[in-house]
């Protein structure tokens, strides 16, 4: 049995969290400091190992050393959005069975389940995240000490400790791609994490300048991010060594602009899911050759297809950093395995060198008399026209069809909406099936909080127009 397996015990020396907005710096030895603090004030409520415990503290420093307290403890860390309403935390609480909640909100728990405190265990239930929402019944995905310290690792030696020192996590702490890819990985690593989450419009106008300045070397953020990054920041001197993108779809087009913004090539479209505990593949722009969708090979594990005549189909998986299973749900646990195999959901297809290509998700398929069209196809076939800056395909009911293929599309500043052209232009370049037949303007295309489109209330939004 393990019992002195401490996070804050494995960070090196040189590791240090520094909050953008607030200034202050926390060393290793700090967070060892403050984590035990917080430890020992959950030791004397007196929970039991395996208990859970919701993090929502607001600031992302304080959000880190509530986790590693829970850690150091012995109690599962359920990682939330600080900014849920009450209901939602209620929602939370009951689909987890919390005994405490960390944050600011304080809404009344469940019963304590006492307990001696230890250490989590290698195999221990370490982290749950939620993934589909906290309205209605919401899905938790389960992660162990192991699963974390494994793709903590993978991620290390593919990007290299060099890299990771000093890195900047634009992107929420409460879900696995700032988590996992965005701290816990630079850390270990012995890196610098700065930690500026959800940097508002205005900030943005400032990350040229806070790159430049502190001398970054590595960050990683979602496609939605760059495109407004790239609208409102001036170009960083030439620092940045490594640059991830991820959680959705990357056009070509939109992957050579983020590398000349940032004057490197280093610029990775990312593949990895909550449940392989943040990234598991990964392809630079140089490997690319010029195809959306390419995510290189695996970083750990096994990539199979179960693919249709044409060599394309789901996209199945085997991870050193798969998570024990969904919490307290065996439907789904049984649902998303074959044979062994993890079920990604992803739609994708293996070149000759066994490198992957993404086409899109099954869920998001568009299915027009029996031929399925890939919606992320269609978004990133629209964004590579120079009058559109961001686009989101869906499927819409159609008479003869069954689907027809429409799309809503921000437009680019200053170009002026003519869905006529936009389609000729699409029909020059997609087969016909593929064409757009109706074509929405929009302001802005809504995400969800971990910065993902849902496509449902992206069409629900074009409906109500």
């Amino acid at each position: 049995m393990i019992r002195n397996l401490s996070f804050t015990a494995m960070l090196p020396a040189a590791a240090t969290l520094v909050d953008v907005r607030g200034g202050a710096a926390l060393s290793a030895e700090g967070i060892r400091r403050r984590g035990g603090d917080k430890a020992a004030e959950l030791t004397g409520r007196g929970l039991r190992p395996g208990a859970r415990a919701v993090v929502a503290e607001p600031n992302p420093v304080d959000y880190l050393v509530a986790i590693f307290a829970c850690w150091e403890v012995g109690l599962v860390a359920v990682a939330v959005n600080p900014g849920l309403r009450s209901e939602e935390c209620e929602n939370v609480l009951q689909a987890t069975g919390a005994s405490i909640w960390l944050g600011p909100q304080r809404p009344a728990s469940g019963a304590p389940e006492q307990g001696e405190p230890r250490p989590l265990r290698l195999d221990d239930p370490a982290l749950i995240l939620m993934t589909s929402g906290t309205t209605g019944r919401p899905k938790g995905i389960v992660h162990s000490v192991r699963s974390l310290l494994a793709r903590a690792a993978l991620n290390s030696a593919e990007i290299g400790p060099h890299t990771l020192r000093e890195s900047l996590c634009v992107l929420p702490v409460f879900f696995g791609h700032g988590l996992i890819g965005n701290v816990l990985t630079p850390l270990l690593a012995g890196g610098r994490v700065h930690l500026w989450p959800s940097p508002a419009l205005g900030e943005l106008a400032g990350l040229a300048g806070y790159l430049t300045a502190n001398r970054i070397s590595f960050m990683s953020s979602v496609p939605s991010f760059w495109k407004l990054a790239l609208r409102v920041s001036a170009r960083p001197g030439p620092v940045l060594e490594r640059v991830h993108v991820g959680s959705a779809p990357l056009s070509i087009e939109h992957w050579r602009a983020i590398a000349e913004w940032g004057g490197t090539s280093g610029v990775f479209n990312m593949f990895g899911m909550t449940e392989t505990a943040n990234w598991i593949a990964g392809g630079s722009l140089d490997e690319a050759e010029a195809r959306d969708g390419y995510v290189g090979r695996l970083w750990g594990g096994n990539v199979a297809i179960a693919a249709d005549a044409a060599g394309r189909g789901e996209v199945l998986v085997q991870s050193p950093s798969m998570m024990l299973g969904y919490w307290q749900r065996p439907d789904l646990d049984e649902a998303a395995f074959v044979d062994g195999w993890f079920r990604t959901g992803d739609i994708g297809e293996l070149d000759q060198a066994g490198n992957l290509i993404l086409v899109g998700r099954s869920k998001s398929e568009i299915n027009r008399g029996g031929i399925k069209i890939q919606a992320e196809e269609i978004d990133m076939l629209l964004e590579r026209h120079e009058a559109i800056a961001e686009a989101c395909a869906f499927g819409i009911p159609d008479a003869i069809a069954g689907e027809a293929v429409a799309a809503a599309i921000v437009l680019a500043d200053g170009a002026s909406f003519d869905p006529e052209a936009l389609k000729a232009w699409c029909r020059a370049r997609v087969r016909d099936e593929a064409v757009p037949s109706r074509l929405f303007a929009v302001a802005a295309i809504p995400r969800n909080d971990r910065g993902k489109i849902v496509r449902a209330d992206v069409r629900a939004m074009v409906e109500r127009q």
